[in-house]
């Protein structure tokens, strides 16, 4: 090995943060297999590269025995002492086996180890890199589509999002930038493979970290996501500061706040409602748009009874089902819904209705 090769292994430490003495054991590990397949031998051998001149050298090991009955792995004592006069029984001689032409070979291997390993440590990069943004939002480039997934250029890598995770009648054309969540990130053989998905709830959370200050500086807190994606999410925020109105900042002025996410979900309706620690406050909320008169609490079954003016019994549930349901997922809550005409059949009045509760919420479409 020349200089100039010494000297590229050493710049590859410092621009690609490779260990030159771990790109030295790699060689000499390489080496040892392409001597052994060139040279058709079984012999048990060390390389030796020398890590200040790039010089090589091949040697043999031999057991120093008595009796010699295979040549590859063994060597007589006298012989042994030809060498070195201290060599005793089992102990293990080095001979120098160095072939003429081995320079040719051990070139072409180091060249094969170096580009192995630099590709290894690409690879190592743009995992750590992307391993961080794991549950974030990436935007990249449409590459390409097949029957099950679309490609998209991250810049360093190109990501994978299964159809699958897309928003129903959603279509992205080639070369279009593109938002999404990263659900997980892979090292495989193949290098990193990283996954992304449009149908997340993560990505509404992120999305509303994004557009509004409040959240991103931790003055408002995410406390639920519950999503259908494509057709409705509800997400319930809290305020830490009692004169910052949770709601009213991620709506934001004119409601450019949430409709830009709106837009980004290709008009998916967005129910923001204000998180309690009063379970039936909270559970009112996460009805909207509907109207709730009252809110009953069962501990022990986790359910909540729900009763709504009659005329507001088909907002409550939604359509097939989706409002209570998402209701439902907001606040971890199973939720029964009752008219107010189902209640009195059923249970009686409890308590004297008619006015309805007070609700801090706001529905987007």
């Amino acid at each position: 090995m020349s200089m100039d090769f010494i000297e590229a292994m050493n710049e590859l430490e410092r621009e690609k943060g490779i260990s030159k003495d771990i790109l030295f054991e790699a060689i000499e590990a390489a080496l040892i297999s392409s001597y052994k397949r060139n040279f058709n031998t079984a012999q048990n051998v060390r390389v030796d590269m020398n890590r200040n001149t790039g010089a090589i050298k091949v040697f043999a090991r031999k057991m120093v025995v008595e009796e010699v009955l295979d040549e590859r792995t063994e060597i007589s004592v006298a012989s042994a002492r030809e060498i070195n006069p201290h060599f005793q029984l089992e102990d293990v001689a080095e001979i120098e086996v160095t072939p003429r032409d081995f320079g040719r070979i051990a070139a072409q291997t180091a060249k094969q180890v170096v580009t192995q390993r630099i590709r290894e440590a690409e690879r190592g990069l743009i995992y750590n890199a992307f391993i961080d943004k794991e549950e974030d939002i990436v935007t990249g480039i449409v590459q390409r589509q097949d029957a099950r997934n679309i490609y998209v250029d991250l810049g360093k890598v190109e990501a994978v999002l299964p159809l699958t995770e897309l928003m129903p009648n959603e279509k992205f054309n080639m070369n279009e930038r593109i938002k999404a969540y990263i659900t997980k990130v892979e090292n495989t053989t193949k290098g990193p493979q990283i996954i992304l998905s449009r149908t997340h709830p993560g990505l509404l959370k992120r999305l509303f970290e994004l557009e509004v200050p409040e959240i991103f500086d931790g003055v408002v807190e995410i406390r639920s996501v519950a999503r259908e994606a494509g057709f409705r999410s509800k997400i319930a925020v809290y305020s830490r500061n009692a004169e910052v109105d949770p709601v009213g900042s991620c709506v934001g002025p004119r409601g450019i706040r949430v409709q830009t996410i709106v837009g980004e979900l290709r008009g998916e309706k967005i129910d923001i409602v204000r998180y309690s620690e009063s379970v039936e406050e909270y559970v009112a909320n996460a009805l909207s748009p509907s109207k709730v008169l009252e809110v009953q609490v069962f501990e022990e079954e986790k359910m909540a009874r729900v009763i709504v003016p009659d005329y507001q019994l088909s907002l409550a549930i939604g359509i097939k089902g989706q409002n209570a349901r998402l209701a439902a997922k907001l606040t971890g809550w199973k939720i029964d819904i009752k008219s107010e005409t189902q209640a009195e059949e059923e249970f009686g009045r409890p308590r004297e209705m008619g006015e309805e509760m007070h609700q801090d919420s706001v529905s987007v479409d």
